[in-house]
């Protein structure tokens, strides 16, 4: 697309491009989405019968548009031609002049649709100045792989002056310790040349050496050379490490200098945050705030300790690893363990839950369970309390902290700025794509969201963060036609607060995608006979078919020899459990197929805290009703254990069902993963990261929860197919398994952030990686902003 050709077009396209825009003019909107931009110019063009006009550049323009805002006489075109660029067009829907505008421009008239007059002064926030001389990518494909390009573009930069890239490579391995005992050199290395000839006469004396020898058996011999502990358990592994830094100090190459760093002892503690909702093991899903963050944290630990332990002892040291997941506690815990200080995690040797509570002013603990969106003004206090506790705990500053949801990763921008330890964030979703113009309109979800502040805070998190962990590419940039989670943070309005011309840029190194996979030792595949919880069958049929009074079901199905159609999530609007109810209720020819089963929140209102819960409670009975559903839909208010969902995708599996997720939007999607580990074909949503999970066709299917008849009738297809061959339902389920074996497991994950966590480390030290003056500019963004919109609340 490009500008010049579109105006171009214009001048001579006039009548055509005038009759569109009365067309839209017609639509009687102010703010126009994409998907209705696209809908109303295919109705024109068809209506002309112009196949042309499909492949002008007014096409192209109107493809690549965003949204669209009218205020007569401007029609202001957001344009996106490719990811993360944009283009903001003004067009005189009546003398047809088209103008390019700045971003603030484009801004500024998006306020006047809303009646606001930012004056001539707005607050802007605008973090371009402090990056000018930031390495930064500038291809697309390279979003998403930040170390890797760091590493190219900084190994380079320390070939230039060797000199001085040797010496920070001898200062940083100096840095090492752990409780006082020296790693990897001692003072006897006093410089370069000489760390190069202790590293010579090093490798000349393990040269003949048995490769299966260990560091204790060689260590009077290295240590008298300056070496100390960490360069490997055995001959073999410390032959190597010499000769990757030997090869460095020579010619730095980025893919040495990656496997070297990686192999650095750095990490033996680690805080992870995650205050909100109830994070416990038993008894928590599906409680308010409560979801596949806790799944994910739980299997993220167990594969982190393993990898820590794994490293630990092929560097040749004795030392116990320590994870603490720090979260609150609730002393109104329910039948969950989230009152208790300290828990210990199944499956684990050295992680445990810390909870720490929230506080009113005079100290006391506050009881109750507090939403997501209410817990901004408990957080600074809340993560100074954390502070202490996890330092009395552990007895040192944690090596690594990794935040959780923006919570979670504003409490670990506070302790990373105290304790100056790498901070990782992880955003799992992100809810300003969620919510349609939820920047713009925040006044009016303000007694309900507050997103003034969790905006706010996540702007703050997300350019402290030394390296921010995303599931997938879609979280950072989208897609052609998508804008990315993080993207969205780029440039927005809120009016009367402050705009943002330069917020987040999607191509910073600090994104890397690292995906999470499922515990491999509950989602197993449906014919692993050996494996299979045979014993939990009687009380999965008492689930899915019972007839016996339940106080948290609704519906019993007539028909047990069809297959099942489930779903499972969080019962709120976003999660769209009912849209898919009412989808299944308006499809005849699917209802005839399949059974559904939904499992999600609770059936009866008075059970929820929750006010979006028990509006969708509410609908959910409400559409039941309206379509007649009580015998094919069955619809479980319960709270599964891990063990018991597993079991229950494969029993789906067995009678040949389908998986669906049917979220407006879903930033990874676990229960995804979860069901195509059991090899279960699996629709699901084509808004976040379903849409890079799945092949279309190959290992599941996409479907638009916008488009909620086509969904369905794609659903019926599938299982009509099904039934004339059946064939099809086991291709569909080897390419769900084959899928996730190939890119979603932990261990992939857990090598993968470990080695991140230390080539971040050195870059930190090595570089302007810390951003001092990006961090202080944000502190008082934080001090001036955040801390007055949360003490309001």
């Amino acid at each position: 697309m490009s500008v010049k050709e579109f105006i171009q077009f214009v001048d001579q396209n006039r009548e055509t491009v005038s009759d569109l825009l009365s067309r839209y003019q017609r639509c009687e909107q102010t703010l126009f989405l994409r998907s209705v931009l696209w809908d109303e110019f295919k109705l024109f063009a068809d209506e002309r019968g112009d196949v042309d006009l499909y492949s002008s550049q007014l096409a192209a323009v109107i493809h690549k548009t965003q949204e669209a805002t009218l205020m007569h006489p401007w029609f202001c075109l957001d344009v996106r031609p490719r990811l993360a660029h944009w283009h903001y067009l003004l067009i005189h829907v009546e003398t047809l002049e088209v103008h390019e505008i700045s971003i603030s421009e484009f801004l500024k008239l998006k306020e006047g649709l809303i009646g606001f007059d930012g004056g001539e002064w707005p607050l802007e926030i605008d973090l371009g100045p402090f990056e000018r001389d930031f390495p930064k990518m500038t291809q697309s494909r390279s979003i998403g792989r930040g170390v890797e390009y760091l590493n190219r573009r900084l190994s380079g930069r320390l070939s230039h002056d060797l000199a001085k890239g040797d010496e920070l490579l001898l200062s940083f391995l100096r840095l090492h310790s752990y409780r006082g005992t020296p790693f990897m050199v001692s003072k006897k290395i006093r410089d370069v040349k000489s760390l190069q000839q202790a590293l010579r006469v090093g490798m000349e004396k393990l040269a003949f050496k048995p490769d299966d020898l260990l560091w204790n058996d060689v260590a009077g011999e290295l240590q008298q050379l300056g070496f100390q502990p960490g360069w490997g358990r055995t001959v073999k592994l410390i032959r190597e490490n010499f000769s990757l830094l030997a090869d460095i100090l020579e010619a730095p190459d980025f893919r040495a200098l990656e496997k070297f760093l990686s192999r650095i002892p750095m990490i033996f503690n680690i805080v992870i945050l995650s205050p909100h909702g109830f994070f416990g093991q038993e008894n928590v899903l599906g409680l308010p705030d409560t979801g596949g963050q806790v799944v994910y944290i739980l299997d993220q630990v167990r594969a982190l300790e393993q990898e820590m332990r794994k490293r630990i002892f092929d560097q040749g040291l004795e030392i116990d690893p320590r994870i603490l997941i720090v979260t609150r506690l609730i002393p109104d815990a329910g039948e969950t363990t989230c009152n208790q200080r300290l828990e210990g995690v199944h499956g684990t040797e050295n992680v445990q839950i810390l909870r720490i509570p929230f506080r009113h002013e005079d100290g006391s603990e506050i009881p109750q369970w507090i939403s997501r969106f209410e817990i901004w003004p408990y957080l600074e206090n809340f993560a100074s309390e954390v502070k202490e506790e996890i330092l009395s705990e552990l007895g040192c500053r944690p090596d690594l902290i990794i935040g959780n949801y923006s919570d979670g990763n504003l409490v670990a921008y506070l302790l990373s700025q105290k304790l100056e330890v790498t901070q990782c964030n992880i955003a799992h979703a992100l809810e300003k794509t969620k919510y349609l113009f939820s920047a713009l309109y925040w006044k009016e979800m303000e007694d309900k969201y507050h997103f003034s502040c969790q905006f706010t805070a996540d702007l703050i998190a997300m350019n402290t963060a030394d390296f921010i962990i995303t599931s997938t590419f879609q979280e950072i940039a989208g897609s052609d036609t998508i804008v990315g989670q993080y993207e969205s943070y780029s440039s927005f309005t809120m009016p009367g607060l402050y705009r943002v011309v330069n917020g987040v840029d999607v191509f910073d190194p600090k994104f890397n995608i690292v995906s999470p996979g499922a515990d491999e030792n509950v989602y197993f595949p449906y014919y692993d006979e050996e494996r299979r919880l045979v014993h939990l069958h009687d009380e999965i049929e008492e689930l899915i078919f019972g007839q016996s009074p339940r106080d948290d079901c609704r519906g019993e199905l007539h028909d047990k020899q069809k297959p099942i159609l489930f779903t499972m999530a969080r019962l709120d609007k976003i999660k769209n459990l009912t849209g898919l109810v009412d989808w299944y209720g308006m499809n005849e020819r699917l209802r005839q197929k399949v059974n559904l089963l939904v499992i999600g929140g609770t059936v009866h209102e008075h059970q929820s805290d929750d006010s979006e819960e028990k509006e969708q409670i509410a609908l959910m009975h409400e559409l039941m009703d309206r379509h007649g559903l009580d015998g094919q839909v069955r619809w479980l208010g319960v709270r599964l254990d891990k063990k018991l969902t597993g079991e229950l995708y494969r029993y789906i599996a067995d009678r040949r069902g389908a998986f669906v997720q049917p979220a407006f939007f879903e930033a990874f999607g676990l229960t995804v993963i979860e069901a195509m580990g059991c090899c279960l074909p699996t629709f699901a949503t084509c808004y976040g990261g379903p849409l890079e999970i799945i092949e279309n066709g190959i290992s599941g299917f996409h479907i638009d929860p916008n488009h909620g008849e086509q969904a369905a009738e794609r659903i019926a297809d599938f299982f009509e197919k099904c039934t004339a061959d059946p064939e099809y339902w086991h291709a569909l389920s080897k390419g769900a398994y084959d899928r996730v074996q190939q890119r979603y497991t932990w261990r992939l994950y857990a090598e993968r952030l470990m080695s991140l966590s230390c080539i971040y480390g050195f870059w930190k030290f090595a570089t302007n990686l810390d951003r001092q003056e990006t961090r202080r500019y944000l502190e008082m963004f934080y001090n001036l902003q955040f801390k007055k919109l949360a003490q309001s609340m």
